[in-house]
Formats: structure tokens, C-alpha cells, sequence
């Protein structure tokens, strides 16, 4: 046992836990399965938490030849979306003596500065949401062990791909729309060259050329409030067949699609739907409440470090989209009379 002021090392959690040094090794370092039994993994994990053992992670680093650093990738945090995969990312991340350095590509999209002297070596991998992915080039990222979120899994150049399933979601917000009558949709489209904003314009558009009777208009708006609101009141001015919802990529551009129709005189849901995408804060703090499809940010962010972590390790990521539900609120209903 370690005298006073005296810190513990892995040869007391050892003893304490009466297994080997090589056993301590393995289970603090997550490679016990398979090795060790769960007893007396947990007998280690015990061991330590009474000595409050603290790994040398400097001295692990220098052998294993890591830094135990990820870079995370994303558009500049203009919503709360991305610091959600953060939280998640750095959760997972940390459970496996991780760090997780976050780093908004400037102006949301494009090319950007290496943050590090040389990001091959000071980072173990990199996590990237494909709206920022034009950044990958310029940090390097794209050399190193590398996870895309939000991008297709067919031309992915990342290792391993997770997606939410934005099309299913796509599909219970036109079906809930199709169900109170509304034929005539205006998309309000996201003006980002990205993949999930193709992909839920392709899923629209096929889910509402399936359904009889239906007209569908796109006008695109950069991701905020007051380009919501310009494009929505250009797109619903002087409209003889007005469309009687309106399909928003994002809860920032539904809500300004809700100052535009109260510049217009529609009224919400009344005279005119109004569905958003994510389930931000926003969505809850606007009258009515918005009607959204609900994206767990968190879960997104500890799937794609799980996904990292397999790569690194040489495992295969676990498949299989994350799955989206449609929250129904106070912005939409049955489409107006006449």
C-alpha cells in the first residue's frame, strides 16, 4: 500500500485487487474482455476507486505511440445541435481516457487553418460532419483514422460512416402532412452544399410525387432566422396557389418562416403549417410550439466516438442509422377550407 502523500500506482491497485499488473493494464485500459472475467475486472475497477489510482496517461502515450486526442470537426456553432455531439463524442471518449478537441470550421463551410503545427501528429483521429468537410483537406484530417457524420455512406471518404435517419424522418413529416390534407408544400431548403440537405430534398420530393394531387416549390435560405424570413416572404408573396406548408430543413429556418407569415397576415397553423427539423430549445420557445422531427444530438456524437474507437482498434463499427421521431405540436393542422 502506498505511504502517505504517496501516489498509488498500478503495482498497489495489484495488490489490493490480488491480480497481476498485466491484469490492472488490461482492464483499465477497456482490453480486458476475453482476457480477464468480469469478477475480477471488477475487482480492479474497485481497487482503484479505493485508492483513487489515476493511470500515467503521459507514460502510456509514449508507449503506445498515441496522444489520445480526436479532433471533432463541425460548422461553426450556430446551433446547440452540435455542441449536443460533443457532449456525446466527449462522454464516450472519456470513459476510454480520450480527449476530444472541438473545432468549428470558419464560416460553417470551407476550407480552414491547420488548429495544430501538425494535426498527423498531435491527433489519434477525426470526427467530421460532412457539412465540414471541405475543412478535412487543409488540417490533414483526411490522413488520419476518420469518422463522417451526416454523410453518404456510399461516397464516404471517412473509415466508417454514421448517419441519423434523416429520410425517415423526412417521410413521417410529409406523411403527417399528407394525413391533414395539405397538398401544396413549399420546401424551405437549407443553402448548404451538404449531403443530408440532398438527401432530405430527395426524400420529399419522391415521397410527395407518390402522393396524387401535389405540387411541391423549393426556395433556399442560409441557416438563420432572418434568411428564413426573407426567403419564406418572397416565396409566399403574391402566390395564387399559395402553398399550405411549408417543410423546413431546420427549427432556426421555421422560425423564420413564422415572422414572415405574420408579416403576410397568415396565421399559423390556421392559414398556413409550419414543420421544422432537429428539436432544438427553439422549438419549444416559439407560439406555437413547432411540430419537428427530433434528432437525439448526444447519442449522434457517442455513436460517431464509438465508431472512431473500432477503427482505431481495428474492429468493425457497429451499422445501422440512428433513429428520428416526429414530435407533434401546435403548427400544424388540418389544411384550411377553400
Amino acid at each position: 500500500m502506498p505511504g502517505a502523500g504517496t501516489r498509488p500506482t498500478s503495482r498497489d491497485v495489484a495488490q489490493v485487487a490480488g491480480v497481476s499488473q498485466a491484469a490492472v493494464s488490461l482492464v483499465l485500459g477497456d482490453k480486458w474482455r476475453g482476457r480477464v472475467s468480469e469478477a475480477t475486472a471488477e475487482r480492479v475497477r474497485e481497487a482503484a476507486r479505493t485508492l483513487d489510482y489515476r493511470p500515467n496517461l503521459a507514460a502510456r502515450n509514449l508507449r503506445l505511440g498515441r496522444t489520445r486526442t480526436v479532433l471533432l470537426v463541425v460548422p461553426a456553432l450556430t446551433t446547440e445541435f452540435f455542441a449536443g455531439v460533443y457532449t456525446g463524442a466527449a462522454r464516450v471518449a472519456s470513459q476510454h481516457g480520450f480527449g476530444v478537441v472541438l473545432y468549428p470550421s470558419p464560416e460553417g463551410i470551407g476550407p480552414a487553418r491547420d488548429p495544430f503545427a501538425s494535426a498527423q501528429a498531435a491527433l489519434d483521429g477525426v470526427i467530421a460532419s460532412s457539412m465540414a468537410a471541405e475543412a478535412l483537406t487543409a488540417i490533414r484530417g483526411d490522413q488520419l483514422p476518420l469518422v463522417m457524420l451526416d454523410s453518404d455512406p456510399e461516397g464516404s471518404v471517412g473509415a466508417a460512416t454514421v448517419n441519423l435517419d434523416i429520410a425517415d424522418g423526412v417521410r413521417q413529416v410529409t406523411d403527417h402532412l399528407l394525413g391533414l390534407g395539405h397538398r401544396r408544400f413549399l420546401h424551405l431548403a437549407a443553402d448548404v452544399p451538404s449531403w443530408t440537405f440532398e438527401a432530405r430534398a430527395r426524400e420529399l420530393a419522391g415521397r410527395l410525387r407518390a402522393a396524387s394531387g401535389t405540387s411541391l416549390r423549393t426556395a433556399r435560405a442560409p441557416i438563420s432566422i432572418r434568411g428564413a424570413e426573407a426567403s419564406a416572404q418572397a416565396a409566399l408573396t403574391g402566390e395564387r396557389d399559395r402553398p399550405t406548408a411549408v417543410v423546413c430543413d431546420d427549427d432556426q429556418l421555421a422560425a423564420g418562416v413564422y415572422k414572415a407569415a405574420r408579416r403576410l397576415g397568415l396565421r399559423v397553423p390556421e392559414d398556413l403549417s409550419v414543420t421544422g427539423l432537429d428539436d432544438l430549445a427553439l422549438a419549444t420557445a416559439i407560439d406555437p410550439e413547432l411540430t419537428t422531427v427530433r434528432l437525439d444530438a448526444e447519442l449522434f456524437g457517442e455513436r460517431g466516438m464509438r465508431a472512431l474507437l473500432a477503427v482505431l482498434e481495428g474492429r468493425d463499427p457497429s451499422e445501422g442509422d440512428i433513429p428520428v421521431d416526429l414530435v407533434v405540436r401546435g403548427s400544424t393542422a388540418r389544411v384550411p377550407a377553400g
